[in-house]
């Protein structure tokens, strides 16, 4: 990722978290008042969407009841390029509360606990707020954890929490279970299309060598929802991104036709949506969807967003059957698409554009 000049106010409020900042009582920095095309909208009453909901337990059934559910997945994928997924084995809304409950407590902790997992000089992973690679660059109002979970030899536990003292072994178990849905789906996409069952896994890799990447998000009630942004409007860098929202507190919205739309709560769903990677490999059937997250005046929320990511090394391109007279091809093939991401989106651009033909 390129590195640029930064003022020295901003290098100042880089090193800050968002809890820090408020703590402090200073007033709001300007660089955290957000500037872009959709920053009226920011507090706007916005309608509530109509979010597929996909049954994992009836998509991966012998009986007919799966045929309906895949329908509903290629709709849900082509048209929002979303769902709430539910009644997955391995991830019962008891599990979901588990592991949103230790994410929770350590955004919780003192300061000087979470620094103990600072982020360091060069480095995406650990406690922290923004990445500061632009002087204009708005600053999101949220504290993150980020921790890559695979491939398992390159974890950095010195980032992993040690407390809670169930963090660790909670996040493994959770993203364990992730990689095999991850995998179910990425069989799904091809069934619902007609291709052969392992068109886009094999394309997407074996999973011992691909990335996921655990980024918990925590949004401090913010002075001023209608200036400032949770997390700037993107597309995900992924093939599949599965999120825990929080269960009490809204925050997350898509964008459809022009339009934000606010995701309802589901306390046992997962919002999944797919990534840039499954529009590339799709050859733009499949939808990556723009999205956004808002602030509240009152209530703090936490989510976690988990990205599963071809291996960098591995080149991506549609895979056979999508391309054909009626649908030309869309995209190149691309190789180590992520290291576009993080200076595409702290620019307000999305990387799928280097990917265009």
């Amino acid at each position: 990722m390129a590195e640029t000049s930064s003022s020295p106010a901003q290098v100042e409020l880089a090193s800050k978290t968002v809890q820090e900042l408020i703590t402090s009582g200073k007033e709001l920095p300007e660089s955290y008042i957000y500037k872009g095309s959709d920053a009226r909208s920011l507090d706007a009453s916005l309608p509530l969407m109509d979010i597929p909901i996909i049954d994992i337990g009836l998509l991966t059934s012998p009986s007919s009841s799966s045929t309906q559910e895949l329908e509903k997945l290629r709709s849900a994928l082509s048209f929002w390029g979303c769902f709430q997924a539910i009644n997955y084995h391995g991830i019962e809304p008891e599990f979901l509360d588990k592991m949103s409950e230790v994410g929770k407590q350590f955004f919780d902790f003192p300061p000087e606990t979470k620094q103990k997992y600072s982020r360091e000089d060069g480095s995406t992973e650990g406690y922290g707020s923004d990445i500061i690679i632009a002087e204009e660059q708005t600053l999101d109002w949220t504290d993150r954890l980020l921790l890559t979970t695979s491939p398992k030899d390159q974890r950095q536990l010195k980032f992993w929490p040690e407390i809670p003292e169930s963090f660790r072994e909670t996040l493994h178990e959770y993203t364990t279970e992730l990689e095999k849905l991850n995998e179910i789906l990425l069989k799904a996409m091809a069934t619902c299309l007609n291709l052969e069952e392992n068109c886009f896994l094999d394309m997407y890799g074996e999973k011992e060598n691909a990335t996921m990447i655990a980024r918990f998000n925590f949004y401090p009630p913010c002075p001023r929802p209608d200036l400032v942004i949770g997390v700037k409007p993107h597309a995900d860098a992924s093939a599949f991104t599965y999120l825990l929202q929080d269960k009490q507190v809204e925050g997350l919205q898509f964008l459809k036709d022009n339009q934000w739309y606010r995701v309802p709560l589901n306390p046992e769903a997962l919002v999944i949506n797919a990534g840039d990677y499954a529009e590339i490999m799709s050859n733009g059937i499949f939808k990556s969807p723009v999205h956004r997250a808002v602030t509240n005046s009152e209530r703090k929320r936490m989510s976690l967003a988990v990205f599963c990511i071809p291996n960098p090394d591995r080149e991506i391109e549609p895979v056979n059957g999508v391309v054909n007279e009626a649908r030309p091809r869309l995209y190149k093939k691309v190789k180590d698409y992520v290291s576009l991401y993080f200076e595409y989106y702290q620019r307000g651009r999305r990387p799928i554009e280097a990917a265009i033909i």
